[in-house]
């Protein structure tokens, strides 16, 4: 029986950018009650859409690389770390299994807007840690300050 081990995250944020994180760059992670559904994402075609209840990460501070074609000029400047803790606006994360074949599954995070802008989410809280560690949790109930109360 073959493991479904991913190999990167793909986080997709509200305005394009994407930032991909290797397994090796993380400490922690927990994707909770992914479900398969159906749907319409931004008036487009009807498709199969992977939605998750909620979602809490621990990246290690090697993670916190800029590749310049993934982002815009302004994150190149204050690295993933500083956005991630600047913006709440992850929308979506690809789970890439085998990057050769481009094996992978979108799991679609909580959001409910904050402001009328519509970029960050009320549901994303992110903290970076006296060890350098990134904390991000998802999810419509708690915090990262409820999940990750020592830091």
């Amino acid at each position: 029986m073959a493991e479904h081990v991913f190999e990167q995250l793909i986080f997709h944020f509200r305005n394009g950018d994407e930032w991909t994180v290797e397994h090796d760059e993380l400490a922690d992670v927990w994707i909770s009650r992914v479900t398969t559904s159906y749907g319409r994402i931004h008036g487009g075609q009807i498709q199969e859409i992977h939605p998750c209840k909620s979602f809490k990460v621990e990246i290690l501070p090697e993670a916190d690389h800029v590749k310049s074609s993934d982002i815009n000029t302004g994150s190149l400047e204050m690295g993933m770390f500083g956005r991630a803790t600047k913006y709440q606006d992850i929308e979506k994360m690809d789970l890439v299994f085998n990057a050769e074949d481009k094996k992978r599954v979108q799991i679609y995070f909580p959001f409910k807007q904050k402001d009328p802008s519509g970029l960050d989410n009320e549901y994303q809280s992110s903290k970076l840690a006296a060890n350098g560690h990134l904390y991000i949790v998802i999810d419509e109930k708690h915090t990262v300050d409820d999940e990750y109360p020592r830091i």
